[in-house]
């Protein structure tokens, strides 16, 4: 009651700038629900072991629910972005209005947005999402670019991450590097792996093979010597993957010398 009283008056007062858009949100649950497949969700939910439910929208479409609703409404200041961003997320009955949450992050018409000051934003993302689907996408696609274009302050911010008890935050830090092929920091990246090597845990260990094996793919000889230094702390499972990129690496840079 008081924040229906309160938002009337902002409204009143025609001062909406740090709100969310409830009109964008409603659209896109509204939209969602059109596409819903109720044959499909069970499945869904038990592929991603998630205790929320699916409607059922595939990837491809929930794609063209956000290309066709995001236009339809603007968000007129980083605060109203941050604001509806984590309304949408917080106030989610099934898994795909997340997703929608994460894809208004990556809407290009908001790419000014995409700052420092959005990191708190991401951290909820990650802590409170706390499952791979969620969290690699905002490792990869959010903060990586964000530590591409900041990159002295995400630095900092990713070697904290490297070495907290959140397991999700950790694998962030591990990942987050892995769309950034050339520009990637092998420095932050070791830093990021070496307080982890000797987690047990399934999330961690396949980050570092999939961090490794990216970059591999470009530079073979730096991760083979990254693995050689770390063999008797690296799990099989990372060592594995990184194998499977420095085979490649080493062979794509023999193709690129014979041409």
């Amino acid at each position: 009651m008081i924040r229906e009283a309160v938002l009337t008056r902002r409204q009143a007062q025609g001062d909406m700038s740090d709100l969310p858009n409830q009109a964008l949100i409603e659209e896109l649950r509204d939209q969602l629900r059109l596409r819903s497949n109720p044959a499909k969700a069970p499945g869904m939910q038990r592929y991603m072991k998630s205790a929320m439910p699916y409607l059922g929208v595939t990837s491809p479409e929930l794609s063209t629910v956000c290309r066709a609703v995001f236009p339809h409404h603007t968000l007129d200041s980083a605060d109203s972005f941050r604001a509806t961003v984590l309304e949408l997320w917080r106030t989610a009955s099934y898994r795909e209005e997340r997703y929608a949450a994460i894809a208004i992050t990556g809407d290009k018409r908001y790419a000014n947005y995409q700052t420092p000051e959005l990191v708190p934003v991401y951290e909820e993302l990650i802590i409170t999402g706390a499952w791979w689907d969620y969290v690699d996408s905002v490792a990869t696609h959010r903060v990586g670019p964000l530590l591409a274009s900041y990159r002295e302050p995400m630095s900092s911010l990713l070697r904290h991450w490297s070495r907290d008890p959140d397991m999700w935050k950790r694998r962030t830090a591990i990942i987050a590097q892995v769309s950034l092929k050339h520009d990637l920091d092998f420095d932050l990246l070791s830093f990021a792996i070496e307080p982890n090597l000797d987690d047990r845990e399934f999330f961690i260990r396949k980050a570092i093979g999939w961090a490794l094996r990216e970059d591999a793919k470009r530079y073979p000889e730096r991760v083979e010597r990254f693995v050689s230094e770390h063999a008797f702390r690296l799990s099989g499972l990372s060592r594995r993957e990184a194998v499977k990129g420095i085979g490649y690496g080493h062979l794509r840079n023999t193709a690129k010398r014979q041409q």
